[in-house]
C-alpha cells in the first residue's frame, strides 16, 4: 500500500510541477478575463459533468460567497445545478443541449462561460461553448492535456498536464483555487 500511495503522490507532484511551468500564462490571462467580466458588471456561467459539475458548483460558490477575503459577491451561476431545467431540456430536446439552452436564455454579450471537461470532448460542453461564441460570450475552458474540440471554441484553454481523469480533476481544483486567489487579490487591491 505504501508503494501505491508514494507512486500516486509522486505522479501528482510531477503534474503540479508541469502545471506551474506550462500553464501559468493561461491561468493569469484567465484571471484577468474573469476580473474584467466582473468589473463590467457581467456574469460568469460555469458548467461541467460529473466531477467537473462539482467543480463548477464549487467555483460558483467561491465567487458568489467568498474564497479567503471579505468582499462583494461576484455574479456566477453553475448551469448544472438546476435539475428541473436540465431534465426538462434533456427530455424535450437532448442531453447535449442541457447547457446550451440555458446559455441561449440567460447568456448575454460580455458574459463569460467557464467550461470544465477533463476530456475536452463532452458533447454538451462543446455545444455550450459553440452557443456562447455565437452570443459573443468569452469562453475559458479547463481540460486535460490532450488536444480537444473544446479548445476551438475557447478564448483561453487551461490544460491540466495529465491524461488520467483523477489527476486532471485534482489539478482542476488547484487551478480554480489559484483563480479565486488571483481574482480576490486583484479586485480588492483596487479598493
Amino acid at each position: 500500500m505504501k508503494d501505491i500511495i508514494n507512486k500516486y503522490l509522486e505522479n501528482n507532484k510531477k503534474t503540479i510541477d508541469i502545471l506551474i511551468n506550462a500553464e501559468k500564462k493561461e491561468i493569469i490571462s484567465s484571471a484577468r478575463l474573469i476580473i474584467n467580466t466582473i468589473n463590467a458588471n457581467k456574469k460568469i456561467l460555469i458548467c461541467g459533468n460529473g466531477g467537473s459539475a462539482s467543480d463548477a458548483q464549487h467555483f460558483a460558490a467561491e465567487l458568489i460567497g467568498r474564497f479567503k477575503k471579505e468582499r462583494q459577491s461576484f455574479p456566477a451561476i453553475s448551469l448544472n445545478t438546476d435539475t428541473s431545467a436540465i431534465t426538462a431540456i434533456g427530455n424535450d430536446y437532448d442531453f447535449s443541449k442541457i447547457f446550451s439552452r440555458q446559455i441561449e436564455g440567460i447568456g448575454n454579450k460580455g458574459d463569460l462561460l467557464f467550461a470544465i471537461s477533463t476530456s475536452g470532448k463532452s458533447k454538451n460542453i462543446v455545444e455550450a461553448t459553440a452557443v456562447a461564441k455565437k452570443k459573443n460570450l468569452k469562453v475559458i475552458s479547463l481540460t486535460g492535456s490532450n488536444k480537444s474540440k473544446l479548445e476551438n471554441y475557447s478564448n483561453i484553454c487551461i490544460k491540466a498536464p495529465s491524461n488520467i481523469t483523477s489527476h486532471i480533476q485534482e489539478l482542476h481544483i488547484i487551478i480554480i483555487h489559484l483563480l479565486c486567489t488571483l481574482i480576490e487579490f486583484k479586485i480588492l487591491e483596487k479598493n
